[in-house]
């Protein structure tokens, strides 16, 4: 009897237990799910109507799996809503993102185009200033020298007054550069003479004064012809005149006597009051050097 007893207490407390935990379980879920978690608790009974361990557990798994289904369809319903959330609100928002990049694209080669023409409507109103505007002045190129030439007389610009001179520095040792601009300077000479008739006189000035002496200097220009004056002088004086040219000259190294001389290829227009008026480099030809003296001429005279 008091085996009973005991067995009725423990089965009472199991059930109290088990119904406790059931509707723990039931109530979590009721505020999701209030309509099914009521069809579940009219159709059957949490406490059962006669004593028995079997019953109870069979009634605590039905609750169990009644209440896990819900979750599980509508964990499924709502990664479905939120996918179709999520495909909803991404089509404006791209659409839109697409037009606002077009849009500054769009803005971006607008700008860039209009600065691009404001750009060179600045630069072509400058360079028509700078062409209407007065001269900004002749080149400093020339100036005073005292030199002796190939007859033994000293000589100075002021023996060159008067006359369109045509200059060009050089050394009688050259190989081939000197030679080839001196005959392209005697040729325009002529031709000049033979067009418009005016006279140039050709000049020669050396940069190797240590090797040019005047009887060498004399047989060189002789060369190429008649009336063009070779000059030389003291290592001092040539370089004066050859600074006040902007004539660059530089010796080569002296392995023996047969040295060569770096030095600018350059011919110098000099009119009447010997000021420089125009230069003509190596890629001239003659009729381009003899075009290009004419032209110059006529514009001083003007």
């Amino acid at each position: 009897m008091a085996n009973f007893a005991s067995r009725t207490a423990q089965l009472r407390c199991f059930r109290q237990y088990l119904c406790s935990r059931a509707i723990n379980q039931c109530s979590s879920t009721q505020s999701s799910h209030p309509l099914r978690f009521c069809d579940h608790f009219s159709s059957q009974s949490i406490i059962p109507l006669r004593p028995g361990i079997q019953t109870l557990m069979m009634h605590h798994r039905y609750l169990c799996s009644a209440t896990a289904k819900p979750d599980s369809g509508e964990g499924q319903n709502s990664g479905q809503s939120s996918d179709t959330g999520k495909a909803v609100r991404g089509g404006p928002v791209s659409w839109l993102s697409f037009f606002l990049l077009f849009c500054t694209g769009a803005g971006l080669v607008f700008y860039y185009d209009k600065e691009k023409k404001r750009h060179i409507e600045e630069i072509n109103v400058a360079s028509t200033a700078v062409k209407e505007g007065p001269s900004a002045g002749k080149a400093a190129i020339g100036g005073p020298f005292n030199l002796i030439n190939d007859e033994g007389k000293n000589v100075t610009e002021k023996d060159f007054f008067g006359k369109w001179t045509l200059i060009y520095f050089g050394f009688t040792h050259c190989p081939d550069i000197c030679p080839d601009e001196l005959v392209k300077l005697a040729e325009a000479v002529d031709k000049i003479k033979a067009k418009i008739g005016v006279d140039i006189v050709p000049v020669f000035i050396s940069v190797d004064p240590e090797r040019d002496t005047v009887e060498q200097v004399h047989q060189y220009v002789k060369e190429f012809h008649p009336n063009l004056i070779g000059l030389t002088g003291t290592p001092d004086e040539v370089r004066k005149a050859s600074r006040a040219y902007r004539v660059y000259y530089m010796k080569t190294e002296e392995e023996s006597s047969d040295y060569l001389v770096d030095h600018s290829i350059m011919m110098y227009l000099m009119d009447p009051k010997m000021e420089f008026v125009k230069n003509f480099g190596k890629n001239n030809d003659v009729d381009s050097l003899t075009n290009g003296i004419i032209e110059a001429m006529k514009k001083y005279n003007h």
